[in-house]
């Protein structure tokens, strides 16, 4: 029920905390688990206080417990662990505070913790955060590289060390952040949206070297992992050793074994790069060389052909062929005009035969009037006509003296 108050009637500082407990203590005695981020011990009290941090937020609360409780327990308890209280709400009326009272205490064992990480491992499958098909390639010469580890650690020895043996010139941004504890997550993350922001880093590393289950319990947090799958630039996850497999192997693009391994993935090696570079060399000389001869050969096979080795011999071919062809026509004009001869000689050999010269020059004679025509009767004549007698020789004029028959022999 809301609490009646007004700028005119305002309720008293001891009334709104009365209030305040009395709606926590409605809760009731609660299982809350958390981690603790820290833990103290007065020398002669019976009291003990642990800040149990929530390990996916940045929420925490204050836990009082009897020593007793931290004396029964088998392993002693430090900062970081994991751990299940059963506790009733209180609130501190003079203080305004909230704390939790405890009258037990567990501690969450290795086989639960990996309990939880298969069940979040299988949430997380079935949402498909682990698809391959999301997984990005790497750049095959990335202009930063981005790493996320221990200051100062063997990590990130490692990291830079191997690369900068492979790729002398590779340039790092390195982001150092806790990899264990309580911070380590919440670091972890900031340093990734850092790095995810920077257009000139093209991949990011994320290295951390071996230890226990809980030691790599912040690379199983379910926050971290969703930060990785989100990122728009590609991860590399090289997180202790090759038995170590924390989800975010799992959700990365690229999973190392280790942090060495984890520096031959992201730069070439510049010694196989210049060799393969020299083999890609001599594949295009020898490909070049086997081209050219080739060609040679072929140049070679033309010109060995009659027409290119000797181009005058088409010439004297077609030139004999054209005298032969000349001398031909000659002999069969000759023999043409040779047969036109000896046919003319024929046909004017006839014609003399056939000729009336011929006959003339046999003593025969043509009588012709003065107008020309052919007497060919003597009735064609009387006498005193004159005629002209045409004879081999020339002409005859002559004159009738008489016209009659030839008498009969």
């Amino acid at each position: 029920m809301a609490l009646d108050t007004s700028p005119e009637k305002p309720a008293p500082v001891r009334v709104i905390s009365q209030l305040i407990g009395q709606w926590v203590a409605r809760l009731g005695p609660v299982w809350v688990e958390g981690q603790v981020a820290q833990y103290s011990r007065r020398p002669g009290t019976s009291t003990a206080f642990l800040t149990l941090r929530d390990p996916h937020a940045e929420v925490s609360l204050t836990v009082t417990c009897p020593v007793g409780l931290l004396d029964a327990l088998e392993v002693p308890l430090a900062d970081g662990a994991r751990v299940v209280v059963h506790a009733k709400p209180s609130w501190y009326f003079t203080r305004g505070t909230l704390s939790l009272a405890a009258d037990q205490l567990r501690t969450v064992g290795l086989g639960d913790l990996l309990a939880r990480i298969e069940r979040l491992r299988k949430i997380l499958a079935t949402e498909g955060v682990f698809a391959d098909a999301r997984k990005r390639p790497l750049p095959f010469l990335p202009r930063v590289v981005g790493l996320i580890c221990g200051r100062d650690s063997k990590a990130e020895h490692d990291v830079l060390e191997n690369a900068r043996r492979r790729w002398p010139g590779v340039r790092f941004r390195v982001e150092p952040v806790a990899v264990q504890g309580l911070n380590a997550v919440s670091q972890i993350m900031d340093a990734l949206r850092v790095l995810d922001r920077d257009p000139e880093v093209d991949v990011v590393i994320i290295a951390r070297g071996g230890g226990s289950v809980e030691d790599l319990l912040p690379f199983s947090d379910e926050a971290l992992v969703r930060a990785v799958a989100a990122a728009t630039t590609p991860v590399v996850s090289a997180i202790g050793h090759e038995a170590d497999a924390p989800l975010l192997d799992l959700v990365a693009d690229v999973r190392a074994s280790t942090p060495t391994d984890a520096a031959k993935r992201v730069v070439p090696d510049v010694a196989e790069e210049a060799e393969r570079v020299a083999r890609a060399r001599e594949r295009i000389r020898s490909a070049v060389r086997h081209r050219l001869d080739r060609e040679r050969h072929g140049l070679d096979s033309l010109r060995s052909r009659p027409a290119l080795a000797d181009p005058h011999h088409g010439l004297r071919l077609r030139t004999q062929e054209v005298d032969a062809l000349v001398q031909r026509a000659r002999r069969t004009v000759r023999h043409a005009l040779d047969r036109a001869a000896v046919e003319v000689d024929h046909t004017r050999a006839r014609i003399r035969a056939l000729s009336p010269a011929a006959t003339l020059e046999r003593g025969y004679a043509v009588v012709q009037k003065d107008d020309g025509t052919v007497v060919r009767q003597p009735a064609d004549v009387t006498a005193g006509d004159h005629v002209r007698l045409l004879v081999a020789g020339g002409e005859i004029a002559a004159t009738v003296d008489a016209a009659g028959e030839r008498p009969a022999p």
